[in-house]
């Protein structure tokens, strides 16, 4: 494999679609993402069947957009990557389905690629572009709206190729679902994650009503459920109906409405139960990573996934005395995008280590190295 070697990468795991073609330098030669967020916000959450639909529409488009950007046709690529799980089903389906029929027709290697190691290897990629170096072991940390993982990553043979041991997940809600259910519990739509990000701040953090709660058996895995129980139960003792009304009103008339209109309809009371919910929460990772820190003597912490965006928790983690190094991805690659999904193939090209035309989404595929 060449440095000069390019992989398109295409991801379609939940609601993006999205292409990118990347080179074994980590130079990213085009990067395209179209959001689903205006259908799936009317409902509250990501729909399954209407993100499947949408794929089916955007996927050429956004496959071909890449490579004009790129400068680059299929012939000048040494592989199609593919994220293959995990994910919804229908969705992994439509860029499978995509990726086998690049391959075939363009008789290029296809690559299939677990949607959490792309996530690292996010991470990954931005260190390599800025000469940083990240020391291994290392805990990878994945927190999105599907997913909230720990794992401890080592050094394989190759400089990026990695194996992998679980350490903890969610038990129930991931960490991104949370910040959303509690959102929409109280007027402020879907996706709710910015706003409670930027309205926390404004806000004044009590012990309630949000608690970590005490995990038996083991006690690095994380709890979110709890928190859209306790945010409900806030909501009816205080009968917030107009001010929640207020909120959708907004909504409706704004398509994404500023930070000072949001202040105008939230009250300093619930201003700092969004403090309290995102303290809590960040108290709670921040524990976890602390103790996986001390249990394994990895030496850094990496951090990927759309809620690696979250303001309090870069800082808190970036904290002089946090025990290790944090590394995140730039904002744009924390967040579902094909860079990742190229960048996890690079390994793999180099081993040839292809899927061939068999594969099949895998919707709760494992990052676990056997």
């Amino acid at each position: 494999m060449t440095l000069d070697a390019r992989i398109l990468g295409i991801e379609t795991s939940c609601d993006e679609t999205a292409a990118a073609v990347v080179d074994a330098r980590g130079a990213v030669h085009a990067s395209v993402v179209s959001s689903q967020l205006d259908i799936h916000s009317v409902y509250g959450g990501v729909v399954p069947e209407l993100a499947s639909r949408e794929h089916l529409r955007n996927i050429v488009p956004v496959v071909r957009q890449a490579l004009e950007e790129a400068d680059c046709a299929y012939r000048d690529l040494s592989a199609v990557a593919v994220t293959a799980g995990p994910g919804l089903a229908g969705a992994l389906l439509v860029g499978i389905t995509y990726a086998k029929g690049i391959s075939f027709a363009a008789g290029i290697p296809l690559i299939g690629v677990n949607h959490l190691e792309g996530h690292i290897h996010a991470v990954l990629l931005d260190a390599m572009r800025e000469s940083r170096e990240i020391e291994f072991p290392t805990l990878a940390l994945i927190v999105s709206g599907g997913h909230t993982h720990l794992y401890l990553a080592e050094r394989g043979e190759g400089a990026n190729d990695l194996r992998y041991r679980l350490l903890a997940r969610t038990r129930d809600d991931a960490i991104g679902e949370a910040y959303d259910k509690v959102a929409v519990t109280l007027g402020f739509g879907y996706p709710g994650g910015p706003v409670i990000d930027k309205l926390a701040a404004y806000g004044v953090p009590a012990k309630e009503p949000f608690t970590i709660p005490s995990m038996k058996g083991n006690p690095l895995d994380f709890s979110f459920s709890g928190y859209k129980t306790a945010a409900i139960r806030w909501r009816e003792a205080r009968l917030l109906d107009r001010e929640i009304q207020a909120r959708r009103e907004l909504r409706e008339r704004c398509a994404a409405p500023t930070l000072e209109q949001w202040l105008e309809v939230t009250p300093r009371e619930t201003l700092d139960l969004l403090a309290s919910f995102q303290q809590t929460a960040g108290d709670n990772v921040e524990a976890n990573c602390r103790a996986a820190l001390a249990q394994t003597g990895a030496r850094s912490l990496i951090v990927s996934g759309g809620v690696a965006c979250n303001s309090a928790l870069r800082a808190r983690l970036r904290d002089s005395r946090f025990p290790a190094p944090a590394w995140f991805p730039e904002p744009q690659l924390s967040t579902d995008n094909a860079v990742m999904i190229a960048a996890a193939a690079f390994p793999r090209l180099a081993r040839k280590e292809f899927s061939g035309y068999s594969l099949n989404p895998l919707p709760g595929m494992r990052l676990e190295s056997e």
